[in-house]
């Protein structure tokens, strides 16, 4: 970088382009006044090859090479800022009790130790520790933008750091943040302390307040968030939310739902859902969990704390703080105000075939910094499953006669029980045949014991101990480390998923099974794949069949005709 020529500064200065101090501004070798059109610099500006500014304020700040900066009322850094690092976001629980500290390369997995793991507050110090090396080695006094880069129309850029190839378009105002490479922002988006990662896309008028926004995520259509962490994938439109963990593929649409004091993963919205998350005692102090899978129908409602098991369907308004995490794949209804629960009843639903099928193949990422596991045959709901089926023939056997039986306040009608153990079972057969085929036995991969779905990553929860104790102890000392830790076990998933199915089908058989044990249950395994899938394809001819061409051709003439608009729109022929 070099100083203009005083020809350079006479030339520039005829497009009618002025600096407060020509001697703070920097160009590449190759700069040509063409560059600057009818602008005004000031402080100190360094400007890339081919970097153009064209009417508009720029100040203290390095515009990287083919940046196009043009009709920007003001891009400026105006003090010392780390750029929307170690902002203090306070998920989850709005009177601050689960903070994270936000940086631009923080995980999903170092979010969550963060947030949820406040019983290690040594862990979490040093995790704060790493944020805040992160935000200081990022602090600066003048704001960047990268190369490629395009910035047009907007109005107010403040204390910004601007990755490559990053679009910002109409923007209103952008204070105190960070746009990691390739990220774009559209018209009417205003932001304050926040983080946008690689990839990620907020547009048409979205409010964001110290918000973390992952990989790929989008924000549209004027969503509104405070508080809350947003991860890969995640897709929120029209509402609202305010203090939430939105793990991977969040996804809300409608302008009346809204999203509050919870953590969410893999979760559907539908209009017109909400949570509250206080009894006008103490104040907005109590959070809900809706675990990977879970949906909320139209009109959904739940009064916080509150948890479900993952794959649960919510229908109707529940306010008795239900405790249902045991039962995944489930159904939650209401009925004259008392909630029910349907236990299994979702692994019959070919809609969650459907989502499970679906994510991957949405996955937008390029960076992948989130570690994150989609098998349907897991440890977690396999092992979720089997306390189940031991809860519900407890739940029986303490009133084996009655016709509703009680758990954790939600009632259970005795057909639902019964069906659940049925559906449970064949759905662990299913399970633990197909991660016996997975990997190999390795006595360096123990996978036994409890799993946990880690924000997107199915791990084993003696593996994650082990994780934070390497936090802890200092032996991880960077964020990166840490990322590293977790990819280490993710590489060897399969091996850990079949140690723990070998570990889980010993528990069943009162001993270590032999080879021929092992090739009988995966024979097992399959059968029953089969018969559910056989259940679940029932389910979508359900939903395909004539019955439901309610309102389809309805000016034809004759049934074929309104049969043939019906299969052609769905897609079925």
């Amino acid at each position: 970088m070099r100083n203009l020529t005083s020809h350079e500064i006479e030339a520039v200065e005829r497009r009618g382009t002025t600096a407060d101090d020509w001697s703070q501004v920097r160009v590449s070798e190759d700069f040509d006044p063409a560059q600057l059109l009818q602008s005004r610099l000031g402080g100190t500006v360094e400007l890339g090859s081919g970097a153009r500014i064209i009417r508009s304020y720029v100040a203290d700040c390095r515009i990287g090479d083919r940046t196009l900066i043009e009709q920007v009322t003001e891009l400026r850094c105006r003090h010392r800022s780390s750029f929307g690092n170690d902002v203090p976001v306070a998920t989850m629980n709005e009177n601050e009790g689960r903070i994270v500290r936000i940086c631009d390369t923080i995980s999903a997995q170092a979010a969550y130790l963060m947030a949820v793991y406040r019983h290690r507050p040594q862990l979490v110090e040093a995790l704060e520790g790493l944020v805040a090396r992160v935000a200081e080695a990022r602090a600066d006094t003048i704001g960047t933008v990268g190369a490629d880069c395009t910035i047009s129309g907007a109005r107010f850029i403040r204390e910004m750091r601007i990755g490559d190839r990053v679009q910002i378009d109409g923007a209103s105002s952008l204070v105190n943040g960070t746009l990691c490479d390739d990220a774009r922002i559209g018209v009417d988006v205003k932001a304050c302390d926040f983080i946008v990662a690689e990839g990620a896309r907020v547009a048409n008028g979205v409010t964001l307040e110290r918000c973390f926004v992952g990989e790929s995520v989008i924000l549209d259509k004027g969503f509104t968030a405070a508080e809350s962490l947003f991860f890969a994938n995640s897709h929120c439109e029209n509402g609202e939310a305010a203090a939430i963990f939105a793990g991977p593929y969040t996804v809300s649409h409608h302008k009346s739902s809204l999203l509050i004091a919870g953590m969410f993963s893999f979760f559907n919205a539908g209009s017109a859902s909400n949570q509250s998350n206080h009894l006008f005692k103490s104040g907005a102090v109590h959070q809900a969990v809706h675990p990977r899978g879970c949906k909320f129908a139209s009109g959904a409602y739940i009064m916080a704390p509150a948890i479900e098991g993952a794959f649960t369907m919510v229908m109707g308004h529940h306010s008795h703080h239900h405790d249902t995490s045991v039962f995944p794949y489930s159904y939650l209804l209401e009925k004259e105000e008392r909630t029910y629960l349907l236990p299994a009843v979702n692994l019959t639903s070919y809609g969650t075939v459907r989502d499970i099928d679906k994510w991957p193949a949405r996955d937008r990422r390029k960076v992948r910094r989130d570690v994150i596991r989609f098998e349907a045959h897991n440890p977690y709901t396999t092992g979720a499953m089997m306390l189940a089926v031991d809860m519900l023939h407890s739940i029986e056997e303490r009133n084996p006669d009655s016709a509703v039986h009680t758990y954790n306040r939600v009632h259970i009608r005795a057909a639902a029980l019964q069906r659940g153990i049925t559906l449970y079972n064949r759905a662990i057969v299913a399970s633990l045949g197909a991660m016996l085929e997975k990997g190999a036995s390795n006595e360096r991969y123990d996978g036994g014991g409890r799993w946990i779905d880690l924000a997107g990553q199915y791990i084993a929860k003696k593996e994650v101990d082990r994780i934070v104790e390497r936090i802890e102890s200092g032996e991880l000392a960077t964020l990166e480390a840490i990322d590293n830790a977790f990819r280490v076990f993710d590489v060897h998933y399969d091996d850990y998923v079949h140690s723990w199915a070998e570990q889980a089908y010993a528990a069943v058989l009162g001993h270590c099974p032999d080879t021929a044990e092992i090739d009988e249950a995966i024979e097992a395994g399959r059968n029953a794949r089969e018969a559910m899938r056989r259940m679940t394809d029932l389910d979508k001819n359900r939903d395909c069949a004539a019955a439901m061409a309610v309102g389809y051709g309805f000016d034809c003439d004759r049934p074929e005709e309104r049969i043939a608009d019906f299969r052609n729109v769905r897609g079925l022929n």
